[in-house]
């Protein structure tokens, strides 16, 4: 009923979880039965460890979230040595999430990772606000965001998703562009670039002055672009930005996501994804769908 997929990638269901909101995955076993969710995509994987910005990092915001992380995790030498072996069986999809501040380190990362074969895509992140160099400057211009994706296509051969940003005048552009350089799929949207000041310290919440917006607040500007980008490209669609409920996940897929990411609600409760999932069965069966494809892409 819920099975979709994303190039070469079958899902058994829709929902996957964003990357930074989930950790590796095994924070999360407490709470839920991995194996249920359609794919895990773990936190950001960088050619050398990260230690991320200064403290303060994240603040509340009305309807949402500011973060500042900076990208910390391990590296791709540990991730492969230490991470990758206790992630490597969990029964669904694991992705990882590259991100580099040079195109050479996109594609050695990248290159590093294609050679684990329980990992069967990635998410080239070149969408994020929070890193002084690489990020975002790449996904806000069509012809870098072409060049990244160009290059890294020739080093890696399994599934490539590419992250982008909200942050540019028009993302069917760079969406186009990737999806000519050779990307699989596109995911959207990443953080929206955003600031909150502490009035009564007179001074920034977060150390950095600004950081990505996430959460519920952002979810109409993400379906809209969704919608575009859905329009746009024939490469698959991956959605996200805000959804909390499996109405939320609906809108995104809807408007021509094949699959969506849930992120910011996995802080407020670890169990969100499954309830999820669950919605969007009861929903079928409430409308005599058996097959959720009949509904992506009917807006």
């Amino acid at each position: 009923m819920l099975q979709t997929k994303i190039h070469n990638l079958t899902l058994k269901n829709p929902v996957m979880t964003a990357s930074g909101t989930f950790g590796y995955g095994e924070e999360f076993t407490d709470f839920i039965d991995l194996s249920r969710l359609g794919g895990i995509i773990v936190k950001g994987t960088t050619g050398e460890r990260r230690q991320g910005n200064p403290y303060p990092r994240m603040a509340e915001t009305p309807s949402g979230m500011l973060n500042a992380v900076g990208l910390q995790n391990v590296g791709v030498e540990d991730f492969s040595k230490k991470v990758y072996p206790r992630i490597k069986d969990i029964d669904t999809n694991i992705l990882v999430n590259v991100s580099g501040s040079s195109i050479e380190e996109y594609c050695s990362t990248a290159e590093q990772i294609d050679s684990l074969s329980h990992i069967p895509a990635i998410e080239l992140n070149i969408s994020c606000p929070n890193v002084k160099k690489g990020g975002m400057g790449f996904g806000t211009d069509p012809d870098m965001a072409a060049q990244v994706v160009s290059e890294v296509r020739k080093v890696y051969h399994k599934t490539l998703i590419v992250k982008l940003t909200p942050n540019v005048t028009n993302v069917t552009e760079i969406a186009k562009a990737v999806e000519g350089a050779g990307a699989d799929s596109v995911s959207l949207i990443n953080t929206m670039l955003g600031m909150a000041v502490d009035v009564e310290h007179k001074r920034p919440y977060l150390s950095t002055i600004t950081g990505g917006l996430s959460g519920p607040c952002v979810k109409p500007i993400a379906v809209r672009m969704v919608w575009q980008v859905a329009h746009a490209v024939q490469i698959p669609v991956i959605g996200l930005g805000g959804i909390m409920t499996a109405a939320d996940a609906l809108e995104f897929l809807m408007v021509g996501a094949r699959a969506v990411q849930v992120g910011t609600a996995n802080f407020i409760d670890p169990t969100v994804t499954i309830k999820i999932i669950e919605g969007l069965e009861a929903y079928c069966n409430k409308h005599g769908i058996n097959d959720i494809n009949e509904i992506i892409g009917i807006i």
